[in-house]
């Protein structure tokens, strides 16, 4: 039986999926990206079995050269194939991962209608939230929850993150509960994310993908500022491997 592997290069973590000719997902792995990506590939790839493999994150392009046999795609096709086999109602994906944001709009047979993405600044990615919980003194796994436990909004206006972490400084000398400062700092990222969607799609269930989707703070604002559906795969970050995969075994 043929073997599709799917894998996903971003700026924080690699996924890895690997398909049957039925499409029904037979390994999955991931691990961090570290500064050699293409050292970390070889190693997620040791061990698995795969006929043929595609590429996609903002790595693939390393993969292919490295890989002579790998094919590649963008990023925005990978998402919508593999967010489509999981929520085939879905009308539009928001994906922040740890270097970029993507809005996508879907039409109903889960094809790319129109999207905008933010890869020029680490404002609104998972980059920026790590380094406002740093500047706050909270882990990345606890920065969420200490923004949900705030008991008031407080407004980070500078969403450039030199700015905003200069804006912090600032809040934290002046006594600002931290908490509090945490939620803004989620409130900016969600305003902008809020935004991009809206731009792109103004109705129908949302799936959101991308590291960042395992915030709960952010999952909760994202919902409240849509009033509409938002959709959370078990494990968010494994929708580009997934898409990449699935498109594979499409073309066999």
């Amino acid at each position: 039986m043929k073997l599709y592997a799917g894998i996903d290069i971003g700026s924080r973590t690699i996924e890895l999926v690997v398909v049957d000719k039925h499409k029904k997902i037979m390994d999955f792995r991931q691990a961090d990206t570290g500064f050699d990506p293409i050292t970390q590939a070889h190693q997620i790839l040791e061990g698995v079995d795969y006929d043929q493999i595609m590429a996609t994150g903002y790595g693939r392009g390393l993969f292919e050269t490295a890989f002579d046999e790998a094919g590649t795609v963008t990023e925005i096709k990978a998402h919508a194939k593999g967010v489509t086999a999981f929520f085939p109602g879905a009308m539009a994906i928001l994906d922040i991962g740890g270097q970029d944001s993507k809005a996508i709009a879907l039409n109903d047979k889960g094809r790319v209608k129109k999207f905008e993405m933010n890869d020029r600044c680490a404002a609104g990615t998972g980059k920026f939230l790590e380094i406002m919980a740093r500047n706050l003194g909270f882990s990345i796994d606890d920065f969420g929850a200490a923004a949900l436990g705030a008991q008031n909004d407080l407004s980070i206006n500078s969403m450039c993150t030199v700015f905003a972490e200069s804006e912090v400084t600032s809040l934290i000398a002046r006594g600002a509960d931290r908490r509090e400062i945490a939620r803004g700092v989620h409130l900016s990222v969600v305003k902008r994310a809020v935004g991009m969607i809206n731009r792109v799609s103004s109705q129908g269930p949302i799936v959101f993908s991308g590291g960042v989707a395992n915030n709960l703070c952010i999952r909760e604002l994202v919902s409240r500022k849509l009033s509409r559906q938002v959709l959370v795969p078990e494990i968010p970050q494994m929708m580009g491997a997934l898409g990449a995969a699935l498109i594979l075994a499409d073309q066999a």
